[in-house]
């Protein structure tokens, strides 16, 4: 994760370029918000929206964004990307449509920084591969923390990596009361402020099921070596425990920008991004195991993260389709990982890894899941 990333020629002397991915969305809003907070540190060489053309215009104009670089949709985003010279890209898009931005960003050799986790588990070894050493920096939270914590050791001395979890709206909730929640409930997140799809998400425990394989990928720790913790203060991030013992955790308030930055220049730091924990009251941080035999999307995960292939591709694309569909009402909370799991057990996945073989597997997954959200 590491190592000094060296701008572009003809960008201000110390000033980051930065292309968002998702500008309009929970994690662009808040970079650019850093952003604009910064103007000595950064400049906006690019903006890309999934439909919210107005604000997105807004935003163009605030940072002097020209108009050709303020583009819609994911199509639009590879070809800004390939013709914009940008020191860093932060892939906020949800979904496993950011795929394709990711990989015309590694493959352009510039920075990554991921919020967009579900590209790296539905391209797997395809992202992995393309990646230059440091190349990636995590946005999410947990990833984010994971990769300041490893700066304390060598990777050989890595025993475990612990997640951390809030547990979200239904911690503590039996299978039969998790089968007459609404989608209203469902929204309800206690502890961190994000879009419908991630929220539910986390509500399901997908959410945590697609950390755990996206920490496999970014840190090649072994599947068996990452436990998560439900912690539902939110306020440890993620912990590494390493061979002696020593635990090592990164702790702030619960607040994106904190992750944000660190990806847009990382490994430094800005000043005063986040809100500091006040040690001169008093506070108390829990932990407690998950119940993976109720949040069975956790197990799930590690199941298609071992298997690989296009195995998580189906996992994502088949989420997706349910979490909709719950929302739209046509079914229960608990059948969102019932379908995910039944469609998984009647995926072949193809003998090689490709782009196509992925975007294949993912129009099977949502047919498939959508003919079996049909006979409920």
């Amino acid at each position: 994760m590491g190592g000094e990333f060296g701008g572009l020629d003809g960008n201000i002397e110390g000033m980051k370029r930065i292309i968002i991915l998702g500008s309009t969305g929970s994690i662009g809003t808040q970079a650019l918000e850093i952003i604009a907070s910064n103007p000595d540190k950064f400049q906006v060489a690019g903006l890309v929206a999934n439909r919210n053309s107005e604000l997105l215009a807004d935003q163009a104009k605030k940072f002097g964004v020209p108009e050709d670089k303020a583009v819609i949709g994911s199509e639009a985003a590879c070809e800004l990307i390939e013709n914009t010279e940008a020191d860093v890209v932060l892939n906020g898009i949800t979904g496993s449509v950011g795929l394709q931005p990711t990989l015309a960003a590694l493959k352009t050799g510039k920075r990554l920084a991921l919020a967009n986790k579900e590209s790296l588990i539905v391209g797997g070894s395809l992202v992995t591969s393309l990646a230059a050493p440091g190349q990636i920096v995590p946005v999410d939270s947990e990833h984010s923390a994971l990769a300041q914590c490893l700066l304390a050791g060598n990777r050989g001395e890595v025993a475990k990596l612990i997640l951390t979890a809030s547990g979200g709206p239904f911690r503590g909730f039996t299978g039969e009361q998790l089968s007459s929640v609404t989608p209203a409930q469902a929204l309800k997140h206690p502890t961190w402020n994000m879009g419908k799809v991630v929220t539910t998400n986390s509500a399901t425990m997908v959410n945590k099921g697609l950390e755990i394989i996206e920490a496999h990928l970014l840190f090649g720790v072994p599947f068996e070596q990452i436990a998560v913790t439900v912690h539902p203060q939110s306020v440890v991030h993620s912990m590494v425990e390493f061979v002696d013992g020593s635990i090592i955790a990164q702790c702030s308030p619960p607040d994106m920008k904190l992750p944000i930055a660190l990806g847009l220049t990382w490994p430094d730091r800005i000043e005063n991004v986040s809100a500091q924990v006040d040690f001169s009251k008093s506070h108390s941080w829990t932990f407690e195991p998950l119940d993976e035999t109720v949040f069975r999307a956790v197990a799930l995960a590690r199941q298609v993260g071992t298997s690989g292939s296009t195995y998580p591709a189906v996992y994502n694309a088949s989420n997706e389709e349910a979490v909709e569909a719950f929302h739209e009402g046509k079914i229960s909370f608990t059948a969102i990982t019932e379908i995910i799991e039944e469609v998984i057990s009647k995926h072949t996945p193809l003998e090689e890894l490709s782009l196509e073989a992925v975007l294949e597997a993912e129009i099977w997954a949502r047919e498939t899941a959508n003919n079996l959200i049909a006979k409920r």
